[in-house]
């Protein structure tokens, strides 16, 4: 019998996405019930192929990958960033060759997730660690089936610090602030992990070289995330950002939130940037709780993978 609590990713799978995605399985408190994809800090493309190879190295080749948005709403093409290639590898996961193992099912991303929404309800939980374009498609396309899911917990944004690719904007939100406005003003609560608080939880180079002698899974994350390491804060490790997306979704109480009304800028120089209403009439419906403080993470997350990585060592 699986387990009561469900779960979707909604991913442009890069390397944090990756260590999301071990964390999920990892942790036990909810059944991964699919992965949808889209574009990022890789082509959804990538994303579908990178998702498919990670579940099947992971031991979970069963839980289906979806195609999802492959470009930001109106837009008419997507490139992946010098930066997302300097920080990701030109693969999206620091190089690393996985086996290719896979293909993607049939059902769109938005779709996947209208169907789990009827089909779970309350028992969905939704984390979206990449653009909110998926999400936004399905809001437009039926909001109040949206409405039906548990709990939505996306990684983005930045409200209280500044933004990682420009002064305003942090990666995700950049990449579709037009999915993010509407995400973000559709009413449907939700919670913001940003990098109010990602930027907290650090993962250090000796950890993560630990795992290289945890099996085939294990040598494969450790060279990722020490190629990560090296690429984003070398001295000081790496920000878990999606991990902690996914821990809180998991388990709220890591974080302590504050209610706002929160919108996005679509255009102009601070394009990308989420910000809260400032005025009263404007904060009717304060559906988005943003993570302002956290828990420390990182020993649980690490806790969590190698417990993964040591049961499939067990069973290899």
């Amino acid at each position: 019998m699986g387990m009561e609590k469900k779960l979707i990713l909604d991913m442009d799978t890069g390397i944090d996405d990756a260590m999301a995605i071990a964390y999920a399985l990892g942790s036990g408190k909810a059944e991964l019930i699919g992965v949808t994809c889209s574009f990022g800090n890789v082509t959804n493309e990538t994303a579908v192929r990178n998702t498919l190879d990670l579940l099947s190295l992971l031991g979970a080749p069963e839980i289906p990958v979806c195609r999802g948005a492959e470009r930001a709403i109106g837009a008419e093409s997507f490139t992946v960033s010098k930066g997302c290639m300097d920080v990701h590898g030109e693969n999206g996961v620091g190089n690393v060759t996985l086996p290719h193992r896979g293909t993607p099912c049939d059902t769109a991303a938005a779709d996947f997730i209208l169907e789990a929404a009827e089909k779970y309800g309350q028992n969905l939980i939704l984390v979206p660690t990449g653009t909110l374009t998926n999400l936004a498609a399905a809001i437009r396309k039926d909001s109040e089936t949206v409405r039906k899911i548990g709990r939505i917990v996306f990684m983005g944004g930045a409200l209280t610090v500044a933004g990682n690719v420009t002064p305003y904007a942090e990666a995700n939100i950049w990449n579709d602030p037009e999915a993010a406005k509407i995400v973000l003003e559709s009413g449907i609560p939700m919670t913001m992990v940003g990098l109010d608080v990602t930027l907290k939880t650090l993962l250090t180079r000796d950890i993560a070289e630990s795992w290289a002698e945890m099996g085939e899974a294990g040598r494969a994350l450790s060279e990722m995330v020490c190629y990560y390491i090296q690429h984003e804060y070398e001295a000081l490790g790496c920000a878990l950002h999606d991990p902690l997306a996914v821990g809180i979704a998991l388990d709220p109480e890591l974080a302590q939130t504050h209610p706002f009304a929160m919108t996005a800028v679509t255009k102009g120089e601070a394009a990308g940037r989420t910000i809260a209403h400032s005025f009263p009439h404007q904060c009717v419906n304060p559906s988005v709780q943003v993570a302002l403080e956290v828990e420390p993470f990182a020993a649980l997350f690490n806790e969590t993978i190698t417990g993964l990585f040591k049961r499939l060592m067990e069973t290899a």
